[in-house]
């Protein structure tokens, strides 16, 4: 997986899921790469960026190019076993964000931080 997910010119969608590791993460690589691999199959995704510090905390973004996309992955079978799972061993605990994304900037080269 890359650093930065390539994405599209805005407008798109962001689903922010941000969460506390537990400390039994057995099967939890094997079903996140699972998971990367059935979203980047589904139609309207975008990419993905996702990050974990030693803590445990961790970090996942999704993009998405509109909420029906959002929406038909959450009800995806697959996604739904995940999550169970997830909610039962896998985090202590989770927020979970959904944003309209209207601009980006990348950088440093090609744009000052305030255009």
């Amino acid at each position: 997986m890359t650093k930065f997910a390539p994405m599209p010119e805005p407008p798109y969608y962001a689903v922010i899921f941000a969460n506390q590791a537990s400390a039994d993460l057995s099967g939890y690589d094997v079903m996140a790469e699972a998971m990367v691999a059935q979203a980047s199959s589904q139609p309207g995704f975008l990419g993905i960026d996702s990050t974990r510090a030693g803590d445990g905390f961790g970090i996942t973004i999704s993009y998405w190019k509109d909420e029906t996309s959002i929406r038909n992955w959450r009800d995806n079978l697959g996604h739904m076993a995940a999550q169970k799972l997830g909610m039962e061993r896998w985090y202590d605990h989770y927020t979970l964000r959904i944003a309209k994304v209207e601009r980006q900037y990348e950088g440093p080269e090609g744009r000052s931080a305030r255009q």
